[in-house]
């Protein structure tokens, strides 16, 4: 961002410089121009009625001999007659002719320089034109450019340097506050150490302390609303499902059992409802639990037979392909992220389908899969289906919406990314849809 207020005062600098530097040289130049012409007037004798210009040849060799340049000149009489010298040498288009005029124009297809100088003819007035070309002129004007750019270019780029070492050396400790925040995971609300920190930063890092400590404190206190409030449904939800249950055991007429059925059912929907809002409580950043060295492959296998009694009650089809998958994760968050992909894959299969569970390894990263052959997820809704509570418009289940959000939550607070296509059996016509978590190496 100095760049280009530095090369503007460059060119500043420099036009200053250069101007007042090339206008005496300038100045120097016509005035040997007006020394010939006052020389050649000195030379002009009447002769007859008219005048001649007596030159000796070795004068006017002298006169124009020049290292770089070609001289040329004109000599006009009283009445603009033209006495000696080259022929269409342009006269100045103003001035009067009792004065010295310096003046641009071009002859013999060159731009020259010319002067016009009064001599005396008698007691009548001459003119005489002295012009030359632009060389010498030229190489002055670019050395004066370059003598006044190298100082300023120099000192520039030391103006630059100075600059750059001392915004890098006031922004480093920044830079590295700023990596050290970056490197934080989300959950990460630990004040920043001010000790590691220079002075001119210090109120800087205390605003971030004060920030962090009411996020942290916010979060605390939602993590423990949430926690309470599923707690306190637990235990009546509990004792509901539990009462309703011996009741539904018992003798009943049809339309009691019926609308008991009914109580039951929602009983267990709010009941997981409250399983699965504390699961999000954990699963919010800073509620973290420590990680620590699991195998998708065996948490898997711990949960299997809870799963197959959820299959067998809506006769799908569980199947189970596990291969060895170490992850580094909390124990309890990774088991509630596959219970609620196997409950939403069972949940939407259709009677007679089928449900498989995969974990492995694909190079250094561990990952764990649940398929179905269920109705699938259209792709323009498979981000929205990981938003909380949104369910695709039109989704049969009595599902809350949550339970792809909390994988989401989890997935994110492990590091690892979830993806979600079609299952392998949609070129056959079967929709299907892959719910698949990827954890990074280590």
């Amino acid at each position: 961002m100095l760049l280009p207020p530095i090369a503007a005062l460059l060119v500043l600098g420099a036009l200053v410089a250069y101007y007042p530097s090339i206008e005496p040289a300038t100045a120097a130049y016509d005035q040997g121009l007006i020394d010939v012409g006052i020389s050649l007037g000195s030379y002009i004798r009447a002769a007859g009625t008219g005048y001649r210009l007596e030159l000796p040849a070795a004068v006017d060799q002298v006169l124009r001999r020049d290292s770089f340049d070609t001289v040329y000149y004109r000599v006009l009489g009283p009445g603009g007659e033209v006495i000696a010298g080259d022929d269409g040498l342009p006269e100045p288009a103003s001035g009067s002719s009792a004065v010295v005029v310096a003046y641009d124009t071009a002859y013999n297809g060159q731009s020259v320089r010319a002067v016009a100088v009064p001599a005396q003819c008698g007691l009548e007035s001459c003119r005489v034109l002295v012009a030359e070309t632009l060389v010498k002129r030229t190489r002055m004007a670019r050395d004066i450019l370059f003598s006044t750019l190298l100082p300023e270019m120099l000192i520039a780029f030391a103006t630059i340097t100075i600059v750059w070492f001392g915004v890098k050396r006031g922004l480093g400790p920044l830079a590295r506050l700023s990596e050290d925040i970056k490197a934080r995971s989300p959950g990460d609300l630990r004040p920043i150490d001010p000790a590691g920190t220079p002075e001119e930063t210090r109120p800087l890092v205390s605003a971030l302390n004060g920030l962090l400590e009411e996020l942290s404190q916010a979060s605390r206190n939602q993590q423990r609303f949430l926690a309470n409030a599923a707690h306190q449904l637990r235990t009546p939800l509990a004792g509901l499902q539990a009462h309703t249950e011996l009741t539904l055991a018992k003798a009943l007429p049809a339309e009691v059992r019926a609308e008991l059925e009914q109580v039951h059912q929602a009983t267990i929907r709010t009941a997981r409802l409250a399983n699965q809002l504390l699961a999000l409580a954990r699963a919010e950043p800073g509620a973290r639990g420590n990680a620590a060295e699991l195998n998708l492959k065996t948490l898997a296998e711990g949960e299997a037979d809870a799963w197959v009694h959820q299959a067998l009650a809506r006769d799908v089809d569980l199947g189970f392909e596990l291969d060895w998958a170490p992850v580094q994760g909390d124990a309890f968050l990774l088991r509630e992220a596959l219970a609620n992909l196997v409950h939403n894959a069972i949940e939407y299969s259709q009677r007679g389908g089928r449900v498989t569970v995969r974990t492995g390894r694909h190079g250094v990263e561990s990952y764990i899969e649940v398929e179905d052959d269920g109705p699938g997820i259209p792709p323009a809704e498979r981000e929205r289906v990981l938003e909380r509570f949104y369910r695709v418009p039109g989704t049969s289940g009595t599902g809350s919406g949550l339970g792809l959000a909390i994988v989401r939550e989890i997935a994110v607070g492990h590091g690892a990314t979830i993806s979600i296509t079609d299952g392998t059996g949609a070129a056959s016509g079967t929709k299907g849809c892959r719910v698949a978590i990827t954890f990074p190496h280590g």
